[in-house]
């Protein structure tokens, strides 16, 4: 029997008039609906006049539910998978049964349509080139210190989610993990928006530290994207400069000879994070050999 397909379906973030038609087509086509929350799921299948046997796939039951959804695709059923808003997979459990099935040879295909984090990107009026997404930040103390400490020296545009009640905190240790203490006029642009796509959607160009301002006196509402500038390149490429000159050269380019190079492309890889040429990298050696 050949298997049926797992559709990813992106529902709308706010404005149900965001929904594709490839996706009402497939929602009406499907055996089965996989839901993150049936009870809001409901209201959108309604909407649309869809009526579809549907089940619930949340984070809590992920790897049982997916068992079972994988069993109804190996009879030949078809299903869709759609989350409370947006794309399933981003920030969402479904990026575990996506695995699960294309380890089990289960066709699986994407729908596009809604994403937060891309629609609030294009809204930010910061670089869109080159951007990484973390969702929602860890809950656990040290897991989060971790992702702060790396975000720290990221030059892309970083984005991240965050809900009303924990933003203050967020914004908080932003600036903590960010920003140099030592220089008070360190900052950085921060677009926050707001209810996306929405009746009442707001994107507030700020920077860290008047978004921390404007929260003193103001309740955060809503489901926020931020959208953070990153971080300057010459003060990266001068923080890593300085850590490379904490070790000789020698021991330099004897890291990256570790690494499998060769000992010429060694030589100019240490040029380039020691910011000289390679002939000073060839000197210095021969000066630390004598």
């Amino acid at each position: 029997m050949t298997s049926g397909t797992l559709y990813l379906c992106a529902t709308p973030i706010g404005n149900l008039g965001d929904i594709t038609a490839r996706v009402l087509e497939t929602l009406e086509m499907v055996d089965v609906i996989a839901a993150e929350d049936t009870r809001n799921s409901i209201h959108l299948l309604t909407n649309f006049g869809i009526k579809k046997h549907l089940i619930s796939y949340d984070d809590k039951h992920k790897y049982d539910k997916a068992e079972k959804i994988i069993s109804m695709l190996k009879e030949g059923q078809n299903v869709a998978l759609i989350t409370d808003a947006g794309t399933p997979a981003i920030s969402d459990p479904g990026e575990e049964l996506v695995r699960m099935c294309m380890d089990e040879g289960i066709h699986v295909t994407s729908l596009p349509g809604a994403a937060a984090c891309i629609t609030a990107l294009t809204l930010s009026g910061l670089p869109t080139r080159r951007f990484c997404f973390e969702g929602f930040l860890p809950a656990g103390k040290k897991e989060r210190a971790g992702v702060l400490g790396d975000l720290k020296y990221e030059k892309r545009t970083i984005i991240l989610y965050e809900a009303p009640h924990h933003l203050k905190k967020t914004l908080k240790e932003l600036k903590d993990a960010l920003l140099d203490d030592a220089d008070p006029s360190d900052d950085r642009r921060l677009t926050l928006c707001r209810e996306l796509t929405k009746k009442f959607e707001t994107v507030m160009p700020l920077t860290i530290k008047t978004a921390i301002e404007l929260y003193e006196t103001e309740e955060p509402r809503g489901e926020y994207v931020l959208v953070i500038e990153g971080a300057d390149e010459e003060k990266v490429k001068n923080v890593g400069i300085q850590e490379f000159t904490k070790m000789s050269v020698a021991e330099h380019v004897e890291m990256y000879e570790s690494q499998g190079m060769d000992r010429k492309i060694a030589m100019k890889q240490a040029a380039l994070d020691r910011g000289v040429s390679k002939r000073d990298i060839y000197n210095a050696l021969l000066d630390e050999k004598n």
